[in-house]
């Protein structure tokens, strides 16, 4: 019976003084995190939240949020982390889907959450200036809540091109597991520090530089929200170990003013996931920072890591690496069956980290998972050493700044414009970004401010950016005659060419 929170409690036992959570100034010791954990769990049970409840978590990273994660989990209520770019209508979608009676929430987002909530039926509790004296007047829930291996801890919402998003279930102990993967993958122990500007709310930094931290005793220095320059001063004054993110960070810090000035020869080991890294980022890194930087894969539904470049044993630029202890790859073709070593498939994983299912979704479940390999919807190749490639993606996502938007969110806010006839939404490179967001769409006839094209596009670009997140709305809208289409009437995405 093992309750991923039972890492906090090992770690203040054996690393009581030493410093959890950095940011800035501030630092939270393992000793005060599990006693903050402790009072979160008693503000828990206060309200009446019973172990298997949905408690939403909305935060960017900053201290009180893995205070509050952890606190969650010790309680035996189920964390669901979303992120605090969402807009009010996509925070009532998500609490309504999950359940959550109660929802946690950073000031900087109050407002869309609390509308959010209001219209799901959720409390809130604002984590503001207040809240550390609000857990102070909690009575402590020093016990950690007994786990089964199989309950779940976690609800990570994800999404494919059609459909609203689906909850991933994490269990105990998809999440333990892969954090102990991770320890080892990146030699993590006490002495080290990792570079916390991931994203706490998703998979990759949950897992990989929180839990892996917390589990090993080591420390995490955070940032939330990434800048090159504040990120080089952390490495420098912390003296970062581990760096962790997304091929975003590496461009961004390899273009960085001043970058030769700061020292950051602490750095030993990067890890990058979330979209392929370019050959020469991964080159010039290696060569400017002396430090070694491995390439993996992973995704939400398989906690995440599956395969990485691996320290100890072969190394291939531009590849995913092997699999990782614990986790099974294939490559299928659309029957099911394997292809030859060369030959591009479907990227399939089974084992130990792959999620319970689909939240209150047994058809999504059945479907991504038809036989106890769950099918990632990527394509890849495996060469002779068993490294494997990811090809390209067979599902329509667009992975912008590391943040994965998915067309059909984008499309169904642009068919309530008015205006709007049609439309799709497509990746386009970005030299920054990765890929870029941009609308096609074609007008209803006689639609209002169709005379002046320019203005009425950005309406429309005005009209999303008010209803999805900041990582999800296009930066382009182009409004074109009509969207080309197939013999059924289906619009051709392969065939729009802006």
């Amino acid at each position: 019976m093992t309750n991923l929170a039972s890492t906090v409690t090992a770690s203040a036992q054996a690393h009581a003084g030493t410093t959890a959570i950095k940011m800035d100034d501030v630092r939270v010791s393992y000793a005060a995190l599990d006693a903050l954990s402790a009072q979160v769990a008693g503000l828990l049970r206060s309200k009446g939240v019973q172990p298997g409840d949905r408690v939403a978590l909305v935060s960017p990273n900053i201290p009180q949020m893995p205070t509050i994660y952890y606190g969650i989990l010790r309680h035996g209520a189920i964390v669901v982390p979303l992120n605090p770019l969402l807009k009010a209508r996509e925070v009532e979608y998500h609490l309504a889907d999950s359940g959550a009676r109660l929802a946690f929430a950073w000031d900087g987002v109050l407002a869309e959450v609390a509308a959010g909530a209001a219209a799901a039926g959720a409390e809130v509790v604002p984590v503001d200036a207040g809240f550390l004296a609000l857990l102070a007047a909690q009575e402590p829930q020093t016990e950690v809540a007994p786990a089964a291996p199989d309950d779940t801890a976690v609800i990570l919402y994800t999404s494919g091109t059609t459909g609203r998003p689906k909850g991933a279930e994490l269990t105990h102990e998809n999440l333990r597991s892969n954090a102990q993967a991770s320890t080892k993958l990146f030699n993590i122990g006490q002495g080290d520090v990792i570079f916390g500007g991931l994203p706490f709310f998703h998979v990759f930094g949950q897992t990989c530089a929180l839990n892996a931290a917390v589990m090993s005793g080591a420390t995490v220095t955070i940032l939330p929200r990434f800048d090159p320059g504040k990120a080089l001063e952390i490495i420098e004054r912390d003296k970062v170990t581990i760096f962790e993110g997304v091929p975003t960070m590496y461009v961004a810090l390899l273009r960085a003013r001043g970058r030769d000035g700061f020292d950051t020869s602490s750095l030993r080991v990067a890890a990058s996931g979330g979209s392929a890294l370019p050959l020469e980022v991964l080159r010039e890194f290696e060569r400017v920072f002396g430090a070694t930087l491995l390439e993996g894969y992973g995704l939400s539904e398989t906690s995440p890591v599956v395969s990485f470049n691996q320290l100890d044993g072969i190394r291939k630029p531009g590849s995913i690496g092997t699999v990782v202890p614990g986790a099974e790859l294939r490559i299928l073709d659309p029957d099911g069956n394997d292809v030859a070593a060369g030959e591009v498939g479907e990227v399939a994983v089974a084992g130990g980290y792959v999620m319970k299912g689909y939240w209150n979704n047994p058809e999504a479940t059945a479907a991504a998972i038809p036989d106890g390999w769950f099918r990632t919807g990527d394509l890849g190749r495996m060469d002779e050493d068993k490294v494997f490639f990811i090809v390209d993606r067979k599902k329509d996502m667009i992975v912008r700044g590391g943040y994965n938007v998915y067309p059909r969110e984008v499309e169904e806010v642009l068919y309530e414009h008015p205006a709007v006839a049609e439309a799709a939404v497509v990746g386009r490179p970005d030299d920054v970004l990765g890929e870029e967001v941009v609308a096609v769409v074609a007008l209803k006839d006689g639609a209002e401010g169709a005379g002046d094209p320019e203005a009425l596009a950005a309406s429309i670009h005005d009209f999303v950016k008010d209803r999805l997140a900041a990582y999800k709305y296009p930066r382009r809208v182009v409004i074109v005659d009509a969207l080309p289409k197939g013999p059924t009437g289906k619009i051709l995405k392969r065939e729009i060419t802006v």
